[in-house]
């Protein structure tokens, strides 16, 4: 076999020195990107650990908050805007345009970036822990009365994440009361930052949102749950006080 010429002994030379450099290469120009789906999943797996510190009750995935989520996210991605209004609606807005019938909804959202990238989990702590840091944010994570949420992130340009966080609690769940007048009077009362007229053999059905304490001057408060029944009635004394009834 002949020998190898000089031009080949060059060749041999660049290869190795090409195979030296790569595998020299920074370890983050070989990184995996983030899987934008599980880094949502870690991101509600994360708040609802959140909550539970809290004492906070576990919220629930529902498809149309993630289908609002995801849409916004998106927008964002495309466009570099970042704020709730950037495409010129809402939060409320995009989730009932996806089928949502809420009773509260409220919305997170959080732009990262980083030249040498991010891991999944990175990711996904990242968000939650601007969140938790940020107290309108921190608001809507512990807020009690929701039960559902979803998350959704989208990429933009290189190295540019955004994240859209949704609550909700859908209108199903809103809390049914009634309020009979059995005296002989009108009876004012309150309910969260209202206040009531209602006249003798009077019955009216209020439907809230957020538990509210029914307030009847001298009888203390009473904080109705979903499909309670309640008669004002008079006492010997004049006073009025406040009984539960079974519904009709």
């Amino acid at each position: 076999m002949p020998p190898p010429s000089a031009q080949s002994n060059r060749l041999l030379v660049f290869l190795i020195a090409v195979a030296l450099a790569a595998a020299g290469a920074p370890a983050f120009s070989q990184q995996r990107a983030p899987d934008p789906g599980e880094v949502a999943e870690r991101a509600v797996g994360l708040t609802n650990d959140f909550r539970a510190q809290e004492g906070r009750r576990k919220v629930v995935v529902n498809e149309k908050l993630r289908a609002a989520a995801r849409y916004f996210a998106g927008y964002m991605a495309k466009s570099g805007r970042f704020s709730h209004e950037a495409d010129g609606s809402n939060p409320a807005a995009r989730a009932k345009q996806q089928g949502y019938e809420y009773c509260i909804v409220s919305e997170n959202i959080a732009y990262r970036y980083s030249s040498t990238g991010f891991t999944t989990r990175e990711l996904a702590a990242g968000f939650v822990e601007d969140w938790e840091h940020s107290p309108g944010h921190r608001k809507n994570m512990l807020e009690p009365e929701v039960t559902e949420t979803a998350v959704a992130v989208a990429g933009g340009k290189a190295g540019h994440y955004y994240a859209v966080q949704m609550f909700g609690r859908p209108l199903a769940q809103s809390i049914k009361f009634s309020i009979a007048n059995r005296s002989t009077t009108v009876v004012r009362y309150r309910v969260e930052d209202g206040t009531f007229s209602i006249a003798p053999r009077q019955t009216r059905t209020h439907q809230n949102c957020r538990s509210s304490a029914i307030e009847l001057e001298g009888a203390g408060k009473v904080t109705p749950k979903n499909g309670d029944s309640y008669a004002i009635v008079q006492s010997g004394s004049g006073g009025f006080s406040l009984k539960t009834e079974q519904p009709d």
